[in-house]
Parts: C-alpha cells; structure tokens; sequence
C-alpha cells in the first residue's frame, strides 16, 4: 500500500533506518575523542550558571564534587557539547537531554497508580535519538565506578542497559501506534516483570520501595514542610535549601515578591486545561519559599508555594521551576516554543505516558524587572528514587535494563521507532559499541571532576557544601 511523503509506510521506515548504518555504523558509537578545541569545562559550567543566584552556586559546585557520578548529574552541558560536536544518526525523537539513572523514578497517575518513567525534563529537545541513550550508558558506568564495580561488570550492566533499550523498541515497533501511546510502567507490572528475578528477600525490598514512594505526597510535605505561626500556616526555613519569603526580604520588598509570585501562579493556570483551571482556583496561596534543588538545577529560581483549598487541612504545595535554555539548544533546530517553560511541559508531556495534572508554564516579569520563564507542577505526589550509591551488580544491572525500556517506550512515543529499531538491529553490536563508550566517557568524566576540583583549590570557583 502506498503512501503520502508525511506517512511512509514501515518497510519505508525500517529501510531509513538501515541507510542510516551506512553513514554511520554501529560499531562506530564504540569511539569518542573530545574535538581538539574542546573548551574548558569549568568555563562551560561558569557560562551556564551565569544568570544564576550567585549566593546559591557555591552548593551547585559543592554538590557536583560529592563524587564523580554528582559531577556528572551536574555536567549535562558538557557532554552536550561532546555528543554535538559528533556525527549522528539523523533520526530525531524527543530527548529527555539528560537522562541520567537518577532522573527516572516512580511518581503518582492521575488515576492514582504508582508509575515508573522519566521525571527531569529541564533539557528537553528534539534531537538524534542516540544522545538520549549514550547519556544513560554512560551515567551507568560512573554510578558503576562509584560502587567499586570490576570493569568487567560495569560493561556488562552497561550492555544490559542498551541492550533493554534496543530489544524494548523493537518490540515497540511492532506495536500499533495507539498501543504504544497507552503504554506505562505501573507497580503491578514492575512486580510482574521481576518476580523470579528479585528473590523474596528482593520482593520485600521492592514492596517497602514502593510503599515509601506512596507516603511521600502532599500532605507529609504539608506536615514536615510548614508549621503554624501566629495563628497562620508557614512554610518552615532550611536555609540555605529552603529560605521563605519573610527570610528574604522585608516590608515592600517582600509584599512586591509575593505580588510577583502570585501572579505567576495565576497565570500559570491559564495554561492548564479548562478543568484543571477550576480546580486550581479552588486554593488560594497562602506563603511561598525558595528552595534548592537537584544538582545541575542548583542557582536557578526555584520556589515551593503552598496553596489551602477549603480550610487549613486543605493544601496544595507548588513547585514553580526556572526554565533555562535547554543544553542542547546550541546543537539542535530551534523548537517553536513560545518560552522555555512551555518547551519543558511539552517534552514532559511528549515522553511520559502520564503527567502530573498540575503541570504548566508561564514567563513573568520578575522584581529586577528581567522576564523569566517558569514551569509549575505538584511538589510531591508521590515520589520514589533510586539509591544507586547502595546497588550490587546485579541491582544496578536490573535498574539498569528498567530504565533502558522505560527510555525506549519514551522515544517510541514521538520518534520513528521502526527506524529506530531497523537501525539497531537484533544482535549486540549497538549494546557493545557503547559499553566502550560509556568507559571512555566515564575516563573523560573524571578528568572534568579533577579539573573543577582543581579550580576550586586554586580560588577560580567557590564551593560550599550543603
């Protein structure tokens, strides 16, 4: 059957996909040599952090050097620079941009079902699909080099992750397209795929994970986060990783923040769908903090709102995120996004199968005056993840090949999965060539953690620990 130019059909698709083993072949993905004029990392992460809040990049560096997989957590515009400067596939998914092991994790459905997917989207962009799974393996050998692992078993948890990854997206690829939209990890599925493989003492373990990621939702943060004042509900200070609004700044200065705030929220709301407005104009906002958070995302304006619904016992806890450009803009075709806040919720809403109801964007004029855009979603509805400093082999190894199918059905959602697959092919080439890449990349990964090391022992950067 035949046709239009905007629809091949899938033997069109899986023949694109095997072309482009010709320009370039699988086995070539084993190399990565930095181009001779790669910049300073340092510079690379002082440039990033330039419109930053300047007291918070002291924790930013800080964190990064705990070790060198907090590094790496940290350092997405450097390999950034790296992958954009190679050749590739040119077939182009949505890219989660840095999808690391620590930015899957398990998360609340609208329908109240524990789920496993990705959950950072701060660089999300179109691009080759390749990036997004070099970025995984090779997150996969640094965690794997922090816990001590043998060469021999950081590779072979690295084969298994690719290699999950390639067999998830061939079978994805067989799939009709609706099916592989409505496709999720939930909690019975999880059980179901690893249940001869966990062991009992496993299974009791995955059972109190799972149960742990129920308990963290709104109202633990309501309780562990805000106390009453006066009279009044308040958001409780942690500086320098949660400071509120009172903390500071005082007077008009702080009514002019909290002014700017809500306007952020309600402007926010107007772009939630119509039911998701009404609902949200249910709460009123009640006290607002800033707060740190991640590793890479430490200095950018992050603030917690806490809203109450229909008395004090009553509430909703916002996070409304700075959105910076993505670190993949320099190497990719720009997106159309109105702002970058609306480039974040549409990545997130593109790769994963459910998103929190609550997710949204806005840009606003902040008190200096600059426009800044933001994205807004649920501080906690349920939170789960993973502890890859505490993982054997063999737990990193199966976290590992969770992740690589959970990436692929992501990709599948908005890439060409027929070429995709086509080019990966049934045997292990592919899975092999970036286990010599992810080693590679992880030597690369050391000599930039040295090299910031380095700077802040000579005064260049100034580091603080949390």
């Amino acid at each position: 059957m035949r046709t239009d130019a905007s629809h091949p059909t899938p033997a069109e698709r899986a023949r694109r996909g095997k072309a482009a083993r010709d320009r370039l072949p699988r086995s070539s993905h084993a190399e990565f040599e930095p181009r001779p004029d790669r910049p300073d990392p340092v510079e690379i992460l002082d440039r990033q952090s330039a419109g930053r809040v300047p007291d918070l990049l002291p924790l930013r560096y800080g964190r990064m050097l705990q070790s060198p997989f907090s590094f790496y957590r940290g350092a997405a515009a450097l390999m950034a620079a790296d992958l954009g400067a190679r050749p590739h596939t040119g077939i182009e998914t949505q890219l989660c941009g840095d999808a690391h092991l620590l930015n899957f994790g398990l998360y609340a459905s609208p329908e109240r079902h524990l789920v496993f997917d990705l959950n950072d989207f701060d660089e999300t962009l179109p691009g080759p699909w390749e990036w997004d799974v070099k970025r995984l393996a090779a997150s996969t050998a640094v965690a794997a080099r922090d816990n001590g692992f043998p060469v021999e078993q950081r590779r072979d948890v690295v084969r298994a992750t690719v290699r999950s990854y390639r067999e998830a997206m061939r079978g994805f690829a067989g799939m009709r397209t609706l099916d592989v939209w409505y496709a999720r990890s939930d909690t019975e599925q999880l059980r179901a795929l690893f249940a001869d493989r966990l062991g009992k003492r496993g299974r009791r373990r995955l059972a109190r994970i799972l149960e742990t990621a129920r308990s963290r939702d709104h109202l633990r943060s309501f309780e562990r986060l805000t106390e009453v004042v006066d009279g009044t509900r308040r958001i409780v200070a942690d500086p320098p990783l949660v400071v509120p609004l009172g903390d500071l700044l005082t007077g008009a200065h702080r009514a002019e923040l909290e002014g700017h705030l809500r306007r952020l929220i309600e402007g926010y709301g107007q772009s939630l769908p119509a039911d998701r407005r009404h609902l949200l104009r249910q709460f009123r906002m009640v006290d607002a903090a800033r707060k740190v958070v991640g590793v890479g995302s430490v200095g950018t304006r992050c603030w917690i709102v806490l809203l109450l619904g229909r008395d004090d016992d009553d509430p909703l806890f916002l996070q409304a995120k700075e959105a910076d450009p993505s670190v993949l803009a320099p190497y990719t075709d720009p997106t159309g996004c109105a702002n970058e806040g609306q480039r974040v919720v549409h990545g997130q809403q593109l790769m994963q199968a459910v998103s929190d109801i609550f997710l949204g964007w806005e840009r606003v004029t902040g008190i200096d005056g600059r426009q800044r855009d933001f994205y807004v979603r649920q501080l906690h509805d349920w939170k789960g993840a993973a502890r890859t400093d505490q993982m054997s082999p063999d737990r990193m190894r199966l976290y590992g090949e969770l992740c690589g199918a959970t990436l692929a059905r992501a990709h599948a959602r908005s890439g060409d999965r027929i070429a995709i697959a086509a080019y990966l092919g049934g045997k292990d080439v592919f899975d092999r060539a970036l286990a010599e890449f992810a080693e590679t990349y992880a030597d690369r990964n050391e000599r930039d953690f040295r090299a910031l090391d380095e700077a802040v022992h000579r005064g260049r950067v100034t580091a603080r620990r949390d």
